[in-house]
């Protein structure tokens, strides 16, 4: 079953669009949205991330939604959820992910889509538990984190695996959220 369409106050959360592909490569070769990662990507490289990123959207309930923020922008990047391709103490897990065009930075988007992300993973997909994960350094990510009020244990940094060890991106963080804190935050499972 193909993943639905998700909506927020500001924003949709849809499949992706062939023309969300140059602007998709765009982003993923600035060096400020790319600033925590082991690089920037290649047109080629981005339009294969595309595709297997919709490609889960169609065949799974969930994925990293192209994000469209309504008569100001048709592609601001994406949110979503995924389940990551490597061993860890944490896995197997959901974790919760976004990037966005640093042009849409600050305005509450990427808190705005991970919440409504988060509401359909707890309520709709009735998972356990979502997780997330960012370099130690990357502070703009974890205040997201804090922000949707994941919870964060020192004694659960790791050294990603996909990442060489000696890189400045290690160690990295892990946050949590399980439903029940979710619960506990939204009165009957709604936003704040």
């Amino acid at each position: 079953m193909p993943a639905p369409i998700l909506r927020t106050k500001r924003l949709y959360l849809r499949h992706w669009r062939e023309e969300d592909l140059p602007v998709f490569a765009k982003l993923n070769s600035d060096p400020k949205v790319m600033e925590f990662f082991p690089s920037k990507l290649t047109n080629e490289e981005s339009n294969h991330l595309a595709k297997r990123i919709e490609n889960e959207l169609n065949e799974k309930d969930y994925g990293m939604w192209a994000v469209e923020l309504p008569n100001i922008a048709s592609f601001i990047g994406f949110i979503g959820l995924h389940y990551p391709g490597f061993t860890e103490h944490f896995t197997p897990c959901i974790e919760i992910g976004w990037r966005l065009d640093c042009n849409y930075w600050g305005h509450g988007y990427a808190i705005e889509g991970a919440r409504e992300v988060l509401r359909y993973g707890f309520m709709v997909l009735k998972l356990k538990e979502v997780v997330a994960f960012a370099p130690q350094i990357h502070n703009r990510s974890r205040r997201i984190m804090k922000k949707l009020d994941m919870k964060f244990d020192l004694n659960e940094n790791f050294i990603h695996p996909k990442i060489p060890k000696e890189s400045n991106l290690n160690p990295f963080v892990l946050y949590r959220i399980t439903k029940s804190e979710y619960d506990a935050i939204n009165i009957n499972g709604s936003d704040k």
